[in-house]
């Protein structure tokens, strides 16, 4: 019986520390995407280019070049 209790609670400890864990993970990597797009617009557009655009162009370059 008491090593039913301890096996739940540890899932759930498990599970909220999954959760704060994703949580954290999605918000660097938004943070980390807004200040590449940002950077990527200022930057490496070219004329009349969009930033997905301009990232697809980087991607194929340096895919060829390597």
């Amino acid at each position: 019986m008491a090593k039913s209790k301890l096996i739940e609670a540890n899932e759930k400890i498990a599970g909220k520390v999954v959760g704060i864990y994703k949580k954290i993970e999605d918000t660097l990597v938004g943070g980390y995407t807004k200040i590449e797009d940002a950077f990527v617009d200022r930057y490496l557009t070219e004329e009349g280019e969009s930033v997905e655009e301009a990232k697809a162009r980087l991607k194929r370059e340096n895919n060829t070049s390597g």
